[in-house]
């Protein structure tokens, strides 16, 4: 099942939820500020935010001024429209190999998991993975994550519990460049966003990768689990402002109807959505496709 397959069976009752809601407000048939409120609690409601539900109904405003929106049918294509628009507007990455990935998130947002998925995404793409196990606070964090490479047949970087994560990531970083590894993949601890303690490990984690490979493609991305809805928010700020977040990867989406949270990040943060997770299954991740995953909400 591709992508938009997915996402479309996913966002299959939030859908229909907003079309219903739509022909509600439209059956007095006129755009006109009740139909614009409405739409905009509307859009609230679905977990955009209340900033990215005023932009869309603002742009909305003004695409039915210049151009005669007649029916129900015409609207949404406006507003597929607009949301593509906020979505693609901040720029998608530039991969190059070698690649380096440092994902990051709190607690229980699948991020170990999600690697696992990566180091199979690249793999079916004929490129060599190594993951590094940073995540050496929490009990059997490596051991998860070996686990990963077994199932994927990649090779693994690993130390004791306890033992200092940046040491780790130097020992995968050297094993990367000594044998042309296409991409390595770093596991961090889930930590809360908050502690700065923690925070300020990510940054030495971050600094081996760029002292000690500076020529490298090296990506920062968040893992976020798309049921917390507009918490959401709150954890690309602290860790962009932490460490520079390069992009985002979604987890998820099949068991929440908050999925408008995406168009609420794209439309405060300039940083892209990558990737999507869309199950439990190890292939179940996708790149992040704006215009399907669009048509699939609304």
């Amino acid at each position: 099942m591709g992508f938009f397959n997915k996402i479309k069976e996913a966002f299959k009752k939030t859908k229909a939820s907003f079309d219903n809601k739509l022909m509600s407000i439209m059956s007095h048939g006129e755009l006109d500020d009740d139909f614009f409120d409405e739409l905009t609690d509307i859009l609230i409601s679905s977990d955009l935010g209340i900033e990215c539900s005023e932009e869309i109904v603002e742009r909305l405003r003004v695409e039915a001024k210049k151009t005669k929106l007649r029916n129900q049918e015409d609207v949404k294509q406006a507003l597929r429209d607009i949301m593509q628009d906020i979505l693609e507007e901040n720029e998608a990455l530039e991969i190059e190999y070698p690649l380096v990935l440092m994902i990051v998130g709190v607690n229980g947002v699948g991020k170990t998991t999600t690697i696992g998925k990566l180091a199979n995404y690249y793999k079916s793409k004929g490129k060599s993975v190594l993951l590094v196990a940073g995540d050496t606070f929490r009990a059997a964090a490596s051991e998860q994550l070996a686990i990963w490479a077994s199932k994927n047949n990649v090779k693994i970087i690993r130390n004791d519990e306890g033992a200092d994560p940046a040491s780790v990531v130097y020992d995968g970083i050297s094993s990367a460049k000594a044998k042309g590894t296409d991409v390595v993949i770093i596991d961090t601890a889930g930590r809360l966003h908050n502690k700065a303690n923690l925070m300020e490990e990510l940054k030495k984690v971050s600094k081996v990768v760029t002292n000690n490979w500076p020529e490298v493609c090296y990506q920062k991305l968040l893992v976020l689990d798309a049921t917390t809805g507009q918490n959401a928010l709150s954890q690309v700020e602290y860790f962009d402002e932490a460490i520079g977040l390069d992009g985002l990867i979604v987890t998820k989406l099949d068991g929440t109807a908050k999925g408008g949270v995406i168009l609420g990040i794209a439309q405060e943060y300039s940083t892209p959505v990558v990737f999507i997770g869309t199950g439990e299954k190890i292939d179940d991740i996708d790149e992040f496709d704006a215009k399907e995953f669009v048509e699939a909400i609304i």
